[in-house]
């Protein structure tokens, strides 16, 4: 993956969030109008200020909120940039 031309400011960290699941555990095709939004996704960028301190890393795979971010489209590829408070959890 190359490296992204963005800087986040204060807490806000960039996400890539996962793919929606394109079919259920027994083979079911989901449709484009019944997928969910992803709530799993990897840190790409963080803040370089060492004012504010951020509590994960670029690599991290994270949880996020269902309506957390703001969504953005950066050289063709979907992001989300959220304040580190709408992230739940590390996995």
């Amino acid at each position: 993956m190359s490296k992204l031309n963005i800087k986040p400011l204060g807490d806000r960290v960039v996400i890539k969030p996962s793919p929606a699941v394109q079919e259920t555990a027994s083979g079911i095709i989901i449709p484009d109008s019944a997928k969910e939004k992803p709530q799993q996704g990897e840190v790409v960028a963080v803040p370089v200020e060492k004012d504010s301190p951020v509590t994960v890393k670029e690599g991290d795979i994270v949880l996020y909120g269902k309506f957390a971010g703001t969504e953005i489209n950066l050289e063709g590829e979907d992001y989300l940039i959220m304040s580190q408070d709408d992230i739940l959890a590390v996995i």
